[in-house]
């Protein structure tokens, strides 16, 4: 796997030949023009070939709850895009914020099996990165930068790198926003610039902190940069078209048009998409593979991991439709897969080399088997190590490929950005930064 040493971490601003960029991890950016904000729609399923009920922003506009927005995509960009798969939350907020895939910046899980320390652990300490994020690059080069995530559990990998202080950069989350400060934060006192108590963290209001504290931070330091990303307690319970999404919609909408009357370039993409994973009578839909693991190789020889798992299982109970499987020296991956692969309710099962080359996953953070779930099963270890008490509504998750597509839309035309182009939700930075025309100029090329 590449080290920290090795890799181009864009320490420097390129200035020959015009305008100046920003190179992180490969890639280059242009420098924005105007304030650029990304938003990482946490679970935003779109309307697509494939999808259950249409996507959450088209329902939303389709019954007049996002005014603003379906008239920006009038005449900004409307895309697809694929997420990472694990189509988790970790990997995808680190592969937007780096530009790369899991197989880059290391980040492959919210949980993971920590070879070197033998435990299982989550992937929320940024020892476990191993590329350095736009932030870093930017604010390196003179940026500005701000990022606020509802869930704690991103914060200090998404400000990894960051200096606070007086740079005028800050990173908190909505969940400890009572806790922010310029050492550790880069902000103080963020509850009486937003005017809102610390919303419950199981809640739509954790998600609206975020953007009410956007708008305001824009208002009063507008950063060149600011990414916020949301939870999608939200996308778990209701379904596109429902009148809890669409009341969660009409709430972003909102906050997207106040971003828009700041003079922004506004991208929105998401982590991953969100399906129904229950039977017919409202039980989650589970294959236990630690259970069937026990079985055909003997209590406690395999190791299964759901990747899923993280701090906050209430509203999916670390059920999701990707896991990994640790096999013992004597075991034959090759007929355990092929056992697998019969099953009802398994999309596929792959060694793991080939599964990494396929995913973009980093070989030594998975096990000898990666299995996903078809779209509206999910994949567990044993029933009694699943909590789900938590779950009011019938079982939403994801994690498989059936939950890689996702939006990607701004609020700008995008003229030197190929129709044909397969986009990635981590090219977000690449479309807003090289592709989109800023509402003040001409078009920039692409770079």
């Amino acid at each position: 796997m590449p080290s920290r040493a090795n890799l181009d971490w864009g320490k420097r601003m390129n200035t020959s030949g015009g305008n100046p960029t920003v190179e992180v991890n490969g890639r280059s950016y242009a420098w924005p023009d105007e304030p650029v904000v990304v938003v990482c729609i946490d679970g935003s399923e779109p309307d697509y070939e494939g999808s259950d009920s249409g996507g959450y922003i088209e329902r939303a506009i389709a019954a007049g709850q996002m005014p603003y927005l379906g008239a920006a995509l009038e005449t900004g960009t409307k895309r697809l895009a694929d997420c990472v798969v694990p189509s988790f939350t970790n990997p995808n907020n680190l592969s937007i914020v780096t530009g790369v895939p899991p197989a880059v910046h290391g980040i492959c899980g919210n949980y993971f099996y920590d070879r070197e320390s033998d435990a299982e652990v989550m992937m929320n300490d940024p020892k476990f990165l191993r590329a350095g994020t736009l932030f870093e690059a930017f604010q390196k080069a003179g940026a500005k930068v701000g990022a606020i995530t509802a869930k704690d559990k991103l914060r200090r990998l998404l400000g990894h790198g960051l200096a606070f202080g007086t740079s005028g950069s800050f990173c908190f989350s909505a969940e400890k926003a009572d806790e922010a400060n310029l050492a550790e934060h880069g902000i103080e006192n963020v509850l009486e610039t937003v005017g809102l108590p610390v919303p419950p963290v199981y809640s739509a209001d954790l998600s609206e902190f975020v953007f009410a504290a956007g708008v305001r931070l824009m208002e009063r330091l507008r950063p060149d940069i600011l990414y916020l990303s949301t939870t999608d307690y939200v996308q778990h319970k209701h379904a596109p078209g429902s009148d809890g999404a669409n009341s969660f919609y009409r709430m972003m909408d909102g906050y997207f048009a106040q971003f828009d009357a700041l003079g922004v370039t506004l991208a929105l993409t998401a982590d991953h998409g969100m399906k129904a994973k229950h039977d017919a009578s409202g039980d989650p839909d589970v294959i236990y593979l630690q259970a069937l693991m026990d079985d055909w190789l003997g209590e406690g020889a395999a190791r299964v991991i759901c990747p899923i798992t993280d701090p906050y299982v209430v509203h999916h109970g670390a059920l999701g439709g990707f896991a990994t499987i640790y096999l013992p020296d004597r075991v034959d991956a090759a007929e355990v897969i092929s056992r697998l692969a019969a099953l009802d309710g398994i999309e596929c099962a792959l060694a793991r080399g080939e599964g990494c080359r396929r995913f973009e996953l980093p070989e030594d953070r998975v096990g000898d088997v990666i299995v996903i779930s078809t779209r509206n099963k999910v994949l567990g270890t044993r029933p009694e190590r699943h909590d789900l008490s938590g779950l009011t509504e019938p079982l939403r998750s994801h994690g498989g490929l059936s939950e890689q597509r996702v939006p990607l839309l701004l609020n700008r035309p995008t003229p030197t950005l190929g129709a044909e182009r397969r986009l990635r939700n981590f090219d977000v930075f690449d479309v807003a930064l090289n592709h989109a025309r800023a509402g003040t100029g001409g078009s920039r090329s692409a770079l």
